[in-house]
């Protein structure tokens, strides 16, 4: 670069050292990655011999390229911060224990017990661990491994397989995957002989860590709870008094979450909803004529139960199941005496053991309809 003699003496030395710098930069970012440059100042692009490229910026084209196609060169060209270097780590160089993505949706089809193929609507969770030294993961490849399975029935083999492709794709210890969806079973009303369908809110879940691989079932049962002190002080004031009184009862949630210990001896959805059926049998209706809805109200009053009691009711049947290894009863009886829940938690095993609880656990047991 020529520098003008008629410059001050500071001038020129000035103008001198942002030379050495300018050509300096040149050589650095003739060899250095997009990602690099881009990371430093992506206006420094512009120094590169491709500068014409880049003349009218920012007056950029608007209108979109429908004839565009992408080269193997130009895809290998693209920027990817979030796969780059140990040094593009921002925060804390922690591992991170679960990273991925959740509720991407679509249909899977799951086989019934009684051998039949039900095709519903699924949202995935996918995540794997990130160690200390890697700045991140490509979450489209979860996704894209999942695809690869999507069309089969599922089962824990085919979970299991998703999983251990994108665990490898990924290059992670540990890895996670849970599908949600409702699970519909058609149920008869008490007495009327009408039929409905219940719809059962249930997850998957499978999870290797350190290793081990276990696998996980979660099941929301809806239910009606009739509180015991109430049904007695509603028949003394009948009895003693002859005043009309009614115990209160509501609509009541229990999210049982069980490890599977049986892979070749099937845990079906439907066995985990009867094994809650049975233990609890006041499940909510669907289709009722008043013979019905009497029924409803004589199985309540057959079947009175504090939160405490639900709870211990679930355990002893979980307890009984050869299939279900550890567990959690979370129970959640929504009073309609007081304006707040009644709630308890039991645990069964290191699975589900915790001396935290999420938060908002307890606001999420509530049923839709």
């Amino acid at each position: 670069m020529n520098v003008p003699d008629n410059l001050k003496p500071s001038e020129k030395v000035s103008l001198r050292k942002a030379s050495a710098a300018l050509e300096t930069l040149r050589d650095w970012a003739a060899q250095a990655t997009p990602t690099e440059v881009a990371e430093l100042d992506p206006a420094i692009a512009r120094l590169l011999p491709e500068a014409d490229d880049f003349a009218n910026y920012p007056a950029l084209r608007r209108a979109y390229p429908e004839d565009f196609e992408v080269s193997e060169g130009y895809k290998d060209s693209l920027p990817d911060l979030q796969n780059g270097p140990e040094s593009l780590i921002k925060g804390a160089k922690r591992q991170i224990q679960h990273v991925g993505i959740s509720n991407f949706r679509l249909p899977i089809r799951f086989k019934t017990r009684d051998d039949g193929d039900l095709s519903l609507e699924t949202s995935v969770t996918g995540t794997v661990s990130l160690e200390a030294e890697k700045k991140g993961i490509n979450m489209s490849r979860i996704m894209r491994s999942f695809y690869r399975h999507a069309e089969r029935s599922f089962s824990f083999d085919v979970i299991e397989a998703a999983l251990r492709d994108y665990q490898s794709d990924l290059e992670s210890f540990d890895a996670r995957i849970q599908m949600r969806f409702s699970f519909p079973v058609k149920r008869a009303s008490l007495r009327s002989g009408l039929e409905g369908y219940q719809y059962y809110d249930i997850a998957l879940e499978l999870v290797e860590q350190g290793g081990k691989m276990k696998e996980i079932m979660h099941l929301d049962y809806v239910y009606s709870s009739t509180c015991p002190c109430s049904l007695e002080l509603s028949e003394h004031a009948r009895r003693t008094r002859h005043q009309l009184a009614t115990p209160h009862s509501q609509r009541s949630v229990a999210r049982i979450s069980v490890e599977v210990k049986q892979r070749e001896n099937t845990l079906w959805f439907e066995d985990l909803i009867d094994l809650c059926r049975k233990a609890v049998p006041t499940e909510t209706q669907v289709m009722v004529k008043r013979e019905d809805e009497q029924a409803f109200a004589e199985l309540n009053a057959a079947n009175p139960i504090f939160v405490e009691d639900a709870a211990r009711l679930f355990a002893e049947a979980l307890e009984g199941e050869p299939r279900v290894g550890d567990f959690r009863v979370v129970a959640s009886h929504q009073e309609s005496l007081h304006s707040h829940d009644a709630v308890s938690v039991l645990t069964e095993g290191e699975t589900f053991a915790a001396q935290s609880l999420d938060p908002k656990l307890f606001s999420t047991l509530f049923h839709i309809g």
